[in-house]
């Protein structure tokens, strides 16, 4: 008997969510009160009984998330706090959202627009394929032009610019360059087509790892040589503890990655407070996750506490997952540095495969990228991507945002990457 919401237990920080029940097979009569409105910390919430002839409405988990009155109470907090900080348009907060898929939920809400406006957001270096550097693409294009290898990779990763042309243009002069859902996808063309060599461009933070590293432990039991990992897999604390350490930072706290944090947890962000004095808040996706987030780290700065907290409590574990961490350690070690776009280079920033699965690393089999040779490479002339990712200036400061580059003819990451700042502006931003 699949679980009901009442049923499957539930924690949520300080929040007003009323999760309903469901019986999508029962014709709707009498709805009953409790499920009409939002229930003030009620964790544990009645059944309504099909005796008395009440009817539960669909889980509508979105709908919940989305409340507009307790968007309102929240909002009229935030405005509370933010006063009582003293904060003004002038010399406003700065929280940094890490998470790139935050930015973007940030302005498809509307939520730049209706925080305080001694409130501002800077956007973090959140996004992988947004600080992939170009020499990585270009050596990523390298392999795919080799005769019988099939390139495969996620979509948002096709356009992305190299210092020459992107996957997307190798594609179209004749690279065999396949877009799939997941590793795994590539791991059966690998044993479909056992007379080519099958790459995986493997990117992202700590969400997408476990996945290449399951890929790359079924490769080896089921010895396909013919398949093989481009690894570019990154790490999100290092880059927060460069930023923290810049003199000229402004960040006063920050929203918390979610879907990274499913995965390693909490616990390895417990430098940001205790090193330096900032509070963080992992947060969630929906409109109302956000508003609280941030509510939460003001109350933080009002209170003089910098702690780690997580509102994302019923999707991140504290501990994370131990399944993914366990696989990820197996298959990959950290490098000793890697380069990000706009921060440069990153010591134990970023993680490559393990000896002992080194038939599956592309680096090692086709003699290329940091397993040969390291080249950083500058931006594009008026390209802003750097400032942008680092919080020095708006995607709309860019000389060539809207001009020179658009989603159609991207001149950076940040205007093609479903997470990219730019690509934030440019669809919701009203910046067109």
């Amino acid at each position: 008997k699949q679980k009901t919401a009442y049923e499957i237990p539930l924690r949520l920080v300080g929040s007003e969510m009323c999760i309903r029940d469901s019986f999508k097979n029962q014709a709707p009569k009498k709805p009953c009160k409790p499920c009409t409105r939002w229930v003030k910390h009620n964790r544990n919430l009645r059944q309504c009984s099909r005796a008395t002839g009440h009817w539960k409405p669909d889980m509508k988990f979105v709908d919940e998330f989305r409340d507009p009155s307790a968007a309102r109470s929240l909002l009229a907090a935030i405005d509370e706090i933010v006063k009582e900080l003293g904060a003004t348009a002038e010399k406003p907060i700065h929280i940094m959202e890490v998470c790139g898929g935050h930015t973007h939920a940030i302005f498809r809400f509307g939520l730049d627009k209706l925080t305080p406006t001694g409130l501002e957001f800077i956007h973090g270096p959140g996004c992988p394929v947004c600080v992939l550097p170009m020499s990585r693409v270009d050596d990523c294009v390298e392999i795919a032009e080799r005769p019988g290898v099939i390139m495969t990779t996620f979509g948002d990763v096709m356009r992305v610019p190299g210092t020459k042309k992107s996957l997307f243009q190798a594609k179209a002069d004749g690279a065999d360059v396949r877009m799939v859902y997941s590793p795994l996808d590539a791991l059966e063309l690998a044993r479909r087509l056992p007379n080519n060599e099958v790459v995986f461009f493997g990117l992202g933070f700590e969400t997408t790892t476990p996945s290449t590293a399951v890929a790359i432990q079924q490769a080896a039991r089921e010895g396909l040589t013919n398949f093989s990992i481009f690894c570019n897999h990154i790490r999100v604390p290092p880059p927060i503890k460069t930023l923290l350490e810049d003199p000229h930072s402004v960040i006063d706290g920050f929203v918390g990655p979610g879907h990274v944090s499913m995965v390693i947890g909490t616990t390895p962000y417990e430098f940001i407070a205790r090193d330096f004095n900032k509070p963080i808040v992992v947060a969630g996706f929906e409109p109302l996750d956000l508003l609280q987030s941030i509510l939460m780290v003001l109350q933080q700065m009002a209170s003089g506490r910098a702690e780690v907290e997580n509102q994302y409590s019923r999707v991140v574990p504290d501990d994370g997952n131990p399944i993914s961490i366990a696989s990820v350690e197996d298959v990959y070690e950290p490098r000793p540095t890697f380069e990000w776009r706009g921060l440069g280079e990153i010591d134990a920033s970023g993680l490559r495969v393990r000896t002992k699965y080194k038939e599956f690393d592309a680096e090692e089999k086709f003699g290329i990228g940091y397993g040969l040779k390291r080249n950083s490479l500058k931006e594009p002339e008026g390209c802003a991507c750097g400032e942008v990712m680092t919080g020095r200036v708006k995607p709309v400061a860019c000389p060539q945002f809207g001009k020179g580059c658009t989603p159609d003819m991207p001149l950076g990451a940040l205007m093609v990457s479903s997470e990219g700042a730019c690509a934030a502006y440019w669809q919701y931003g009203g910046a067109r």
